[in-house]
């Protein structure tokens, strides 16, 4: 698909030139210049410029998809989160902006050389909350980050979105079909139909941002 787009916007960008090229020299013909010097000269310099527009016009083109195609990638190393709900410029998550027991952020990764949000796709979606260090299971405290825990925020079950956490019976918990998950023991199903574990994302601190520190440690979404 990308191949057949390219070569779209190539045939149209080449076809812009070639009538810019024609319309110059039409104008230039009607002009009557008397020195052939003086013609190739403006023709030279309006080529440039025509050229120029176009180049500038093929850039944001090439910039454009390429943003369209990183909001659907899936998390990568080095990614910071931002909150899914929020508006603009995308904001790096603080782990100051999540406390022990209180309520989960729904976030989505992006890219912070480029400032896209990964929002193209659903699987995406990532559910962060914080929860007492020591309560966390050895196995998986290494992918987490001073109580913070990443976790897909699409069930397992039927693809529904994730955004609760109940504290009281440290469950996430899918209202569609009340599938529980415990993030403290790396998304274990508690309870309901969720045939898998929730899938848990790496996450690390910089400089007391939170950073993905590796990918979904299983396939995000609905179990076929």
């Amino acid at each position: 698909m990308a191949c057949e787009l390219h070569r779209g916007y190539t045939k149209f960008i080449f076809s812009i030139f070639i009538a810019k090229e024609t319309l110059v020299k039409n104008q230039l013909d009607e002009n009557g210049c008397d020195c052939e010097s003086i013609c190739n000269l403006s023709r030279r310099n309006a080529l440039k410029l025509t050229t120029g527009i176009i180049l500038g016009i093929a850039a944001g083109i090439s910039t454009n998809l390429h943003a369209e195609e990183e909001k659907e990638a899936r998390p990568a190393v080095g990614d910071c989160l931002a909150d899914a709900d929020a508006e603009g410029w995308p904001v790096a998550i603080n782990i100051n902006d999540l406390v022990i027991g209180g309520k989960p952020i729904v976030a989505y990764p992006f890219n912070p050389k480029t400032g896209v949000l990964k929002d193209g796709s659903r699987l995406n979606k990532v559910l962060l909350l914080r929860v007492a260090t020591e309560s966390i299971s050895e196995e998986i405290i290494k992918n987490s980050a001073d109580g913070v825990l990443a976790y897909s925020g699409v069930c397992t079950h039927k693809g529904c979105d994730i955004t609760s956490y109940n504290t009281k019976d440290n469950a996430i918990v899918c209202f569609c079909h009340f599938s529980k998950f415990q993030p403290t023991s790396g998304g274990e199903v508690l309870s309901g139909p969720a045939p898998r574990n929730l899938p848990m994302l790496p996450i690390k601190l910089d400089n007391q941002y939170l950073v993905v520190a590796g990918e979904f440690l299983s396939k995000p979404g609905a179990t076929n």
